[in-house]
């Protein structure tokens, strides 16, 4: 049995992307003409070579090949290219509004300037406009850099802080808990920044990391996080509050076949307000629109199960109440239309 869901209704469908990592979406061809512009000799010379090179399956092997790809990221244009490149692809998927994750410290820990990164973004933050898509920033600490860098890194960042919308937390989670970050949290959130953390799927005390993170550090959503339905009381305690959780199907199933799709189903079921995104999409293969469709295709999901994805993206962004209201609105007229 078949969903009756299609390709091109889910890409139709109004959305809006909360969990892409702008780094993520570096796609080879790309890449490559980076690595020419910058007069950096990357190992490869044809984008097949580069695709090739794209090869994990777990990850720790993932960000062994994501992290040095970002050689070809240097001037500000660079970074400029890298997120309009992406907004382009999320216009053609009918994203509406997204909040685009990006690392600073693996930039800066390269000798690119803080403000070379976050020029080029903004820059094209505006520009996304005239494609009709509604952007801005969430700046994430790497959790394997120390406490201290975490701290140098909000420092630079207050300064633009008009220019983000939130702050996050991602890369390696063993042996870095969230309350390794709680400081630096506590002052994000003083500064009137939004919260957000990766609880990545299956890790080592991946339970005591949500915990950490919904009932100590107060996030207002959790980045993956799936693995929340092996405690009921904590499910209801993110339904009950309206807390988010990001789930990205296609990155999912390099580590667990099944997507973790039971568990989307089961926190859909449990009124939790779980929403379909792409992670890193030039790594795993699919945009915003084969993320919602492989998951509406293997677990066989309804219509309304899929629109109501689509409505949780927009009621866990953080977006004015106004706003939220004239996306609904544009996703009610869209399903009544198909």
């Amino acid at each position: 049995m078949t969903t009756n869901v299609t390709k091109e209704f889910t890409q139709g469908l109004p959305k809006s992307e909360l969990h892409l990592h702008i780094e993520g979406t570096l796609e080879p061809d790309l890449k490559l003409k980076l690595a020419q512009r910058n007069q950096i000799d990357i190992g490869q010379t044809t984008i097949a070579e580069v695709q090739k090179t794209y090869q994990y399956d777990d990850l720790a092997s993932f960000l062994e090949v994501y992290y040095p790809a970002m050689n070809v990221l240097q001037k500000e244009c660079d970074f400029y290219d890298l997120a309009m490149a992406y907004f382009r692809r999320a216009a053609q998927n009918n994203v509406r509004h997204v909040e685009v994750f990006f690392d600073p410290q693996a930039h800066t820990s390269r000798g690119v300037a803080f403000s070379t990164v976050i020029s080029g973004l903004h820059r094209a933050v505006v520009d996304a406009r005239a494609l009709n898509v509604d952007a801005t920033l969430i700046m994430c600490f790497l959790r394997d850099f120390s406490k201290e860098s975490a701290r140098q890194t909000l420092a630079q960042a207050l300064p633009y802080k008009d220019w983000l919308v939130g702050i996050g937390l991602d890369s390696d989670e063993h042996n870095n808990p969230p309350l390794k970050f709680a400081r630096q949290f506590e002052d994000a959130a003083a500064a009137g920044l939004h919260l957000t953390t990766h609880c990545d799927i299956d890790q080592k005390d991946s339970l005591e990391h949500i915990r950490q993170a919904l009932e100590i550090m107060g996030v207002e959503r959790l980045d993956h996080g799936t693995n929340i339905v092996e405690d009921p009381d904590l499910v209801d305690f993110v339904a009950q509050r309206g807390i988010g959780l990001t789930s990205c199907p296609l990155s999912n199933s390099f580590v667990s076949p099944e997507m973790k799709g039971k568990e989307v189903l089961q926190l859909l079921e449990k009124k939790a307000p779980v929403s379909i995104h792409s992670d890193d999409p030039a790594y795993f293969g699919g945009y915003i629109s084969d993320n919602y469709y492989a998951l509406a295709d293997k677990f066989n999901l309804s219509r309304q199960q899929v629109i109501q994805l689509a409505r949780n993206s927009f009621t866990t962004a953080w977006i004015s109440p106004e706003k939220r209201d004239l996306y609904l609105a544009e996703l009610d007229q869209y399903v009544a239309e198909h």
